[in-house]
Parts: C-alpha cells; sequence; structure tokens
C-alpha cells in the first residue's frame, strides 16, 4: 500500500502561485554562507517532518541555492513544479532536454528530510555514476550524504551506499540486492539441523544477518517508462555464477547439428511475430531416428529442449542485433538501449546454444536462485515516483500496476523543431542509400547530424558506407561505453556526424557548438519506426532541445521490424508502388496504418505484461499455500 507523504491533487494556479516564492527566498539565501546554508537544511531535517507548503517552500529554496553555487544552474518554475509533483507520488513528463537530471534533486532532498533513505534509480550504472557524481557536491552543501551502488560492490560497500541519505544507482541492482537479501535471511532462519548446537558448545554466538538494503521507503525512477514499463517482462533472476568451460559442449554442438536437419514446414512450425516454435511428430519422428546420435547419457533436460533452443538460437537469435560477440564471449544486448550486458546470460540452455551456433567456447549454464518480478519490487515501495519524456499511452498501466498518478509538464521555452515528411523504401539497402545521400546533403549547411539504428549490425553497416566515402564519423553502439561521453560532447558540433543505436534516446546530453542554432540546429535521422510510438520520439526529441532550433526525419524500411508484424497483404501492396530507387510515396493513410501497427504491438505488450503479473501473483499464492 502507498503512502504518499502529500496526497493534495494537483491545483496548476495555485501550485504556481506557492512556488512563484521560491526564487525570492533563494535569493534571500544568497547571502548565507556555505556552513549557515547546511545548518538551515539539517534544522528542516531535525523538526518534526510535516509535509506542509512551507516546509516545501524552504525545502526547494534551499536546494534552488545549493544547485546554484555549485552548477551555476537556476530552477525554471516548470523544474519546480516536476519536483512539486513528485512528492505527491506522481510520474511526471518531461520533454527531453528540459533538465530532468537537476529536477530529481528537488524531491530526493525533500524525501531525505524523512530520514529513511531515498533510493534514486537510473536505467544503467553509466547513467548512475554521471548522476552522483555530478550532483553529490550539491548534496553535501546542504549537509547530506549521498551513494553509489554499484554492481560487483562488496557487501560492505553496499551498506555503505544504502546507508547514505540518497542513494543512486540502476534500478536491477537494487532489485537483486533485495533478493541476496532474501537468501540470506531465508538461510539464517533455516540452519542445518545441529548447526547452533555446535556452536553453543564451542561459545560462539549466532550472529544475525546484515541486510545491505534495510528500508524501502522512496524510490524516484529516471526513465519511468524504461523501468517501470519496457522492462516489466523480465524478471529479476538472481542466479549462481556461470560462465565456466562446459564439460558437456558435445551436447549443444550436436542438438545445434540435429536442429540443422530439420525442414521448416514439415518438422517444425514458426511464428516469426511472436518468435514462437514448436516441433511437430513428423520432427520428433526424425529426431529420434538415430538414438546413436543422442548423448543421452550426458542430458539434463529432455534432448527435444536441447534441440528446440538450437533452433531458437539459429531463427530469433542475430549477432550484432541481440548479442555480439567480444574476446570470445556472447554478450546479451539490451534491446531497449542497445547496451551490452557483460554479466549476465540467457536462461535454460539458451546462451550454451547461441554459443555452439557461433562456435564459441560453450559455458556452463547459471543455475537461478531467486526471483522477483519488477512490478512486485517497484511495489515494495513507500513512495514510488519518477520522470521520462515520453509516458503517452502508459498511463493507465502505470495508475494499475504502480498506484501512481501522471503529471504532464509543459516545456519551458516552445519547441522549435521541424519533422520532416515521412520516407519509406521497399528494403534496407534502399533505405541505406537514401541516408548516406541525405548525411552528405545535410552536411553542406554545417549542421550535425545524428543518425539512429534500430541495432548494432544496421549501425555498423552504415558506418562502413560512409568510411567508403570518407565521411568522418563517430559511432556509438554500446560496445564504445567507455568513450561515450566523449561522443557524445561531440555530436552537436558544426558538421559533426553520429551513428547510434536506441543507446542515444536515453539520457544522453548533446549540446550544439559555435554556430549551430544559426545554422539550424541539430538534424536526428531515424533509419526506421520502432515498435512503440514512444521510443521513436526519445529519437527525435534530441533534436531542438530547451527551445533550440532542430529538425528530424524518418526514413523507414519494408524490411524493418514494424512492418514484418504488420498484415503483409498490405506491406506486399506498398513494394509495388516502389520507383527505381526503392523509394515509396507515403500517404497519410499510410502514416495512420504505421501509427495503428504500433499502438497494436503496444497494447499486446501490455496484455503480456498483465498475464505475467497475475500468474506471478498466482505462483506466489501457491507457493504460500504449499508453505502453509
Amino acid at each position: 500500500m502507498k503512502r504518499h507523504l502529500w496526497t493534495r491533487q494537483t491545483q496548476p494556479a495555485h501550485d504556481r502561485e506557492l512556488l512563484a516564492h521560491v526564487p525570492t527566498l533563494a535569493s534571500s539565501l544568497q547571502q548565507l554562507g556555505d556552513t549557515e546554508l547546511a545548518s538551515r537544511f539539517q534544522q528542516l531535517k531535525q523538526q518534526n517532518h510535516n509535509p506542509s507548503e512551507q516546509t516545501t517552500i524552504q525545502t526547494f529554496a534551499l536546494v534552488s541555492e545549493a544547485v546554484r553555487r555549485t552548477l551555476g544552474l537556476n530552477y525554471y518554475q516548470e523544474q519546480l513544479l516536476a519536483g512539486l509533483a513528485m512528492i505527491r507520488g506522481e510520474i511526471v513528463e518531461m520533454q527531453t532536454g528540459e533538465g530532468k537530471t537537476i529536477t530529481a534533486v528537488l524531491p530526493a532532498c525533500w524525501y531525505a528530510l524523512a530520514e529513511r533513505g531515498v533510493h534514486v534509480m537510473t536505467v544503467n550504472d553509466y547513467l548512475a555514476e554521471r548522476d552522483f557524481e555530478t550532483l553529490s557536491p550539491v548534496y553535501q552543501r546542504l549537509g547530506l550524504t549521498a551513494g553509489l551502488n554499484q554492481p560487483r560492490l562488496s557487501a560492505g560497500d553496499k551498506r555503505t551506499a544504502y546507508a547514505a541519505d540518497i542513494t543512486y544507482g540502476p534500478g536491477y541492482e537494487f532489485g537483486f540486492d533485495y533478493l541476496r537479501d532474501q537468501i540470506m535471511t531465508l538461510s539464517h532462519q533455516r540452519p542445518r539441523l545441529g548447526s547452533q548446537f555446535t556452536r553453543t558448545l564451542n561459545g560462539q554466538l549466532l550472529t544475525p544477518p546484515q541486510p545491505v538494503q534495510s528500508t524501502h521507503a522512496v524510490a524516484i525512477v529516471d526513465e519511468a517508462d524504461s523501468v517501470l514499463i519496457d522492462e516489466a517482462t523480465v524478471p529479476l533472476v538472481l542466479s549462481s555464477q556461470g560462465g565456466q568451460p562446459a564439460d558437456n559442449a558435445d551436447v549443444y554442438q550436436a542438438a545445434r547439428q540435429a536442429a540443422l536437419t530439420l525442414k521448416a514446414g514439415q518438422d517444425f512450425l514458426v511464428n516469426q511475430q511472436a518468435s514462437e516454435l514448436q516441433i511437430t511428430d513428423l520432427g520428433i519422428l526424425r529426431l529420434s531416428a538415430d538414438r546413436s546420435l543422442i548423448p543421452i547419457e550426458r542430458l539434463d533436460r529432455p534432448w527435444m529442449q536441447y534441440v528446440e533452443q538450437a533452433l531458437r538460437a539459429e531463427l530469433f537469435y542475430h549477432r550484432d542485433m541481440h548479442y555480439v560477440v567480444i574476446e570470445n564471449r556472447v554478450q546479451i544486448v539490451d534491446p531497449h538501449t542497445s547496451r551490452i550486458f557483460t554479466d549476465r546470460t540467457w536462461r535454460n540452455g539458451l546462451h550454451q546454444a547461441v554459443e555452439a551456433k557461433e562456435g564459441k567456447p560453450v559455458t556452463t549454464e547459471s543455475q537461478p536462485i531467486a526471483r522477483i518480478m519488477r512490478q512486485k519490487y517497484f511495489q515494495l515501495y513507500d513512495q514510488l515516483c519518477g520522470m521520462s519524456g515520453t509516458l503517452q499511452g502508459c498511463q493507465q498501466e502505470l495508475r494499475e500496476v504502480y498506484g501512481v498518478r501522471y503529471s504532464h509538464i509543459p516545456p519551458h521555452r516552445p519547441s522549435r523543431r521541424t519533422d520532416l515528411p515521412v520516407r519509406l523504401f521497399k528494403d534496407q539497402h534502399s533505405r541505406e542509400q537514401a541516408l548516406v545521400r541525405t548525411i552528405q546533403e545535410m552536411q553542406r549547411t554545417h549542421r550535425p547530424i545524428l543518425t539512429g539504428t534500430a541495432d548494432i549490425d544496421a549501425s555498423r553497416r552504415l558506418s562502413n558506407m560512409l568510411h567508403e566515402l570518407g565521411i568522418a564519423h563517430q559511432l556509438l553502439n554500446g560496445i564504445q561505453d567507455a568513450e561515450e561521453a566523449a561522443v557524445i560532447a561531440a555530436a552537436g558540433q558544426p558538421q559533426a556526424v553520429t551513428i547510434a543505436t536506441n543507446l542515444a534516446g536515453r539520457g544522453t546530453d548533446i549540446q550544439l557548438g559555435p554556430g549551430v542554432a544559426a545554422s539550424g540546429g541539430l538534424h536526428v535521422l531515424a533509419a526506421g519506426f520502432q515498435l512503440t510510438e514512444r521510443i521513436d520520439r526519445q529519437l527525435i526529441g534530441r533534436a531542438a532541445r530547451k527551445g533550440e532550433p532542430g529538425s528530424s526525419q524518418i526514413l523507414a524500411s519494408l524490411d524493418d521490424a514494424l512492418f514484418r508484424q504488420a498484415k503483409s497483404t498490405w506491406v506486399d501492396s506498398l513494394k509495388e508502388l516502389a520507383d527505381k530507387t526503392g523509394e515509396i510515396p507515403v500517404s497519410r493513410q499510410t502514416l495512420g496504418k504505421i501509427t495503428k501497427t504500433q499502438r497494436s504491438i503496444e497494447e499486446t505488450g501490455r496484455q503480456r505484461r498483465k498475464q505475467l503479473t497475475q500468474h506471478d501473483n498466482w505462483l506466489s499464492n501457491a507457493t504460500c499455500s504449499t508453505w502453509n
């Protein structure tokens, strides 16, 4: 049950009048020294925390002055409105470039008055570290402590991070810490028979376990739609350490050889849209015909499951799209951001099937120890709030699943972005040729260009084409994570060309170089429609930030995943309209069908998330009944 600390509904006129006092009070604080500024905030902490309007004004004013002194920035009224919405327990939508990072400081400090711990969650560890390093000096000016929770920290370092007033970290790591704590607690509750008696004889005291995560008071979630919606179909699973050379590698290799003998339509049926397959009775007979080819003594599961996973690896998982191979290891690519997970593996032998497919060393399987659905984990918090630039379409699900309200914050300055007409091509090659021509034309205007692709493979192909033409550019696709900040910092310079995956749509900051605004600002090229409108808006939103000029254009291809999920008869009819360059005229009716397809996919995803939640609730109830 959520415990909202301030439940008054949004009243725009009253809120603006209330927040008008903040800049005035903040100006009066400029004459105070740093020690006195921190003392004022600590006085608020020492008072019996009463979530009143006066407390809010004083807190926001102190935070405003600390941000001004530390970062040289002043809050806009729209950022103050967003902070006010978040202390009411709302998820706010702020357009890209409106300063969400420093806006989160307002509710973080307000909640910190209660001294129960505030968790600020980002989509990955890179952004968590960046925000922590940027904002820690702000918190220090107010006498607050900040901690950084990262993967692979020791238990002691994690306790230190959680002991801080405000803790930054990737959302998933908070969930994994919870699972580790639960395992430790359960192990303590069920000691081995006789172990307590043995300790007593030896004079050893039974020390209770020390969890690293003591409370679930407040969570502030950045990019909330990505964390709470897009990733909600993937549970948090804590597994035993795998990744060692497997002593049964021949089993996965044999399964792959068997899978390659099967014929689609006869031995197995495929649903490409749903990424599902089923081996037919004829296929089962074929696989069972020569039992000498089956390493029966070395199987850990039915032979048919090994073959099915080998087929999935062959049909549904593609290199530089779903995974990459780095240093002879298969590493998973995040489907939402194209970032690379160096320490995650697929379950039930799928990862090993992909390793066998790639001819790489097959590793041992990780065994699941504990799991929790992301929805259930975030429901543990007394107070949940957050931000995103793309929440339209998620409001109902956020309310139903997480019990949070939605609030739209208008931009500080009206958008000056120009969205050019959509272009459509019959195939990938035609689209890529058009992208290169567009980049060449745009470079003559001295404007920077950001081109977003759907996957790593597409970004590399486009990069190779630009190399052949001698066009200097930067490639940002999740592999160069250590160089990311430098690449993004240069993406707004005159004539800069940056090729990126969906990575560029989350948490990146592109500053325009000298003279760029006068020449028209950043131009964003999207290589295709994404499966949801929200991700399209994320990439396009890179252009024309903070009221600056800019433009965008989508160049789609009938080979894109979106069109593969649309009705084939409609797609075939579009192909017939292509000219000699492969371009297809785009009508209003075509755009309407594209939008309809995206919304249908989004609804399918929503239903799937709902079913997974219902199944998880049923499983939890069944487990509890069994234990009882």
